[in-house]
């Protein structure tokens, strides 16, 4: 898949704008008075996260772990390494991990577990765009934006070697 290919829209600004809204309004309703850590997985997360903390009324902690499962490509490898880890406590606390997309399933499982471990006093996942057709080990989505279909995507955070998070849709890389 070249850089020169052209994406396809998938998504509008405007349609992941009311997803994200959507989402705020669950999450503000689950989280009322608690304050939560959201735990943002790098790079692709960062985008939505942003939207979406800025749309919550309540006291969060933002924390970034960042996870390699791609390399450089379209296919993930399979093998999830922690390129950072958590700086935060998380022993006891309400964690709502934010990702971009689920895919294989295998880079949020790995996080889920690691986090599971720490012993939380909730563990919950928001993710803006699953792609269930390509799981192979399963996930429970807490909050989701949309269901997709199985095309390579990006904008709006999500990218391809690096390439098109800039964009303000999600699109499909045909």
């Amino acid at each position: 898949m070249s850089s020169q290919t052209k994406p396809r829209i998938l998504f509008r600004r405007q349609e992941i704008a009311a997803a994200v809204k959507k989402l705020a309004a669950e999450i503000s309703r689950d989280y009322q008075g608690k304050s939560p850590l959201l735990l943002g997985i790098l790079k692709g997360s960062f985008v939505f996260m942003a939207d979406l903390i800025r749309l919550l009324d309540f006291p969060v902690e933002v924390e970034f772990v960042r996870l390699s499962s791609y390399g450089r490509g379209t296919e993930s490898s399979g093998k999830i390494k922690v390129v950072q880890g958590l700086r935060s406590q998380v022993r006891s606390r309400d964690v709502l991990v934010v990702e971009d997309i689920v895919d294989t399933g295998l880079t949020v499982a790995f996080l889920l577990d690691y986090l599971q471990k720490k012993k939380p006093a909730s563990l919950k996942l928001c993710v803006l765009t699953d792609k269930p057709s390509r799981r192979q080990v399963p996930v429970t989505i807490d909050y989701l934006g949309f269901t997709v279909p199985d095309k390579f995507l990006v904008g709006y955070g999500l990218d391809c070697d690096e390439k098109f998070r800039n964009l303000p849709d999600i699109c499909v890389l045909d």
